[in-house]
């Protein structure tokens, strides 16, 4: 059946017609051409439904603001331009069509869909804005709201191809041709809201310029010399990217970790990049980390005791991003981290980086004395870096939940690996597959460290050496010489890279 001969005959009343077109729009959603049956395009109607997807468009805009938006009239004059021109269609396929009922027939369906579409992504935008949403679908929004855009305009394409009886091939090209236009269209007015967020520079404060080096420096002050004879352990966390609250959020909870539970209190260290805590803790850069690892170093007996260094923030091949606005940072490289490692004297190693392609890494940081292990393989993405997450999906897994549920690292790599693959199993993600590397003289030592380690998370409860007390009454766990003469005397003072 043709354009021509399409007929659409109002009912008496408004709630009526409103309803039809309601119902109309549904079928056209579903590809069905009963929605010409259905729709009432009146000039009411249009004018209504203008009005309503406006509104739900402002409103969504609105909801998606930030405190601190402006309304944006270019981002307005973007928004009008579709449905005036679908009106211009209508209008161009009633003359070809000699049917003047068809003048409203396109942009009734596409102003109805708009604006349930509008109202949608408001529901899930206001879910989204008060934290009501699990942590993994704030990555789907931005896809979700293309693809509702994209969907209304497909769908009205394709009823009145159907309609019209156009050849296959005219009907893929055409679907084809309008999915790559509204994308590029959507992509390059995805800064131009209804409503935009005032940009803010960020800004250094006068007290943090001076705060900053005395915040470093009480910060390495605090770090306690080891204990002869025995074997400490050491953590220095890193945040690296500023503008991403969970970086932040993931170190401190890690540092309150070990320094609670494992016992690392007065020997932690924490360099966080954060737009919010310039005055709070000292940044993390090149400088402040090589500063952090000597000073570690100079503490830390190089035969007994081990660092656990954690890297958490943004990263790419070869690259840990290091930035904190308005300062201009250059980013971690692991051939530069593996020189800062080797000149601090810190011989024996646990390293962990969480970021995306953090497996380039493990070449120039794997060494005879030197656990490795990373959110992802080298060409692999990790998932989690949501600003309203507290830890990254790697550091849920294997700090949060894993090394709180085993006594070895590797069995809590390995548990966190298979808790990290379900997760983006059940997402629809591309596996990250986290990796660890151990080196051959930490093979023989590591299960001495982590026994260490890990009985620091137990209470005492027998065998209690009364030399051991002291005129505080507090009970220091036996000492565990854990690096025997053979292996102390074949490792060098700077660990060597193994084969693997």
């Amino acid at each position: 059946m043709s354009l021509s001969s399409l007929k659409t005959i109002s009912l008496q009343r408004f709630s009526l017609n409103f309803a039809a077109n309601i119902i109309a729009s549904l079928w056209m959603l579903v590809g069905s051409t009963r929605a010409f049956s259905w729709v009432k395009p009146t000039f009411i109607q249009f004018t209504v439904f203008a009005s309503l997807a406006l509104g739900s468009n402002v409103l969504f805009s609105w909801l998606a603001a930030e405190n601190g938006s402006v309304f944006n009239e270019q981002g307005l004059v973007s928004y009008l331009i579709w449905p005036t021109i679908i009106l211009l269609g209508g209008i161009i396929l009633a003359r070809r069509a000699g049917n003047q009922s068809l003048v409203f027939v396109p942009v009734v369906l596409w102003l109805v869909a708009d604006t349930l579409s509008a109202l949608l992504q408001s529901f899930v935008q206001f879910l989204g804005s008060h934290g009501w949403l699990p942590d993994w679908s704030y990555s789907f929004l931005p896809i979700l709201f293309l693809l509702l855009f994209l969907w209304q305009t497909l769908a009205l394409l394709w009823i009145f191809a159907r309609r019209q009886r156009t050849p296959w091939w005219e009907r893929i090209l055409v679907l084809v041709g309008a999915v790559a236009l509204l994308t590029i269209w959507q992509n390059n007015v995805a800064d131009q809201p209804i409503f935009k967020q005032i940009p803010v520079q960020p800004i250094l404060e006068e007290a943090a310029l001076y705060e900053q080096p005395r915040l470093l420096q009480q910060a390495l002050d605090s770090i306690n010399p080891s204990i002869a004879g025995k074997s400490d352990w050491y953590f220095m966390g890193v945040a690296g990217y500023a503008e991403q609250n969970v970086f932040r959020s993931e170190i401190n909870k890690v540092r309150e970790l070990f320094d609670v539970r494992f016992g690392t209190k007065g020997n932690s260290l924490t360099l966080i990049n954060n737009t919010y805590s310039w005055l709070d803790e000292p940044v993390a850069t090149k400088t402040s980390i090589l500063q952090g690892l000597k000073r570690i170093g100079q503490q830390m007996n190089a035969d007994e005791d081990v660092l656990l260094l954690t890297l958490s923030s943004h990263g790419d091949q070869d690259i840990l991003q290091l930035e904190n606005p308005p300062l201009e940072m250059d980013n971690l490289d692991p051939a530069w981290l593996r020189e800062a490692l080797d000149a601090s004297g810190i011989r024996w190693r646990v390293i962990i980086v969480s970021a995306c392609y953090s497996g380039s890494f493990i070449d120039e940081l794997e060494s005879p004395t030197t656990v490795v292990i990373t959110a992802s393989a080298a060409n692999k993405m990790s998932f989690g870096c949501t600003n309203t997450a507290e830890m990254t999906y790697f550091g849920q897994a294997f700090f949060a939940e894993s090394l709180r549920e085993n006594t070895s690292f590797a069995a809590a790599f390995k548990d966190a690996s298979l808790r990290v693959s379900e997760r983006e199993g059940f997402m629809g993600f591309e596996p990250s597959e986290p990796q660890m590397v151990i080196g051959s003289l930490m093979e023989t030592a590591l299960p001495a460290f982590e026994q260490v380690l890990f009985d620091k998370a137990r209470p005492v409860v027998a065998n209690i050496n009364p030399n051991n007390v002291n005129s505080s009454n507090n009970v220091n766990q036996a000492t565990i010489n854990i690096v025997p003469d053979s292996i102390s005397e074949s490792v060098p003072n700077t660990a060597q890279a193994s084969e693997r």
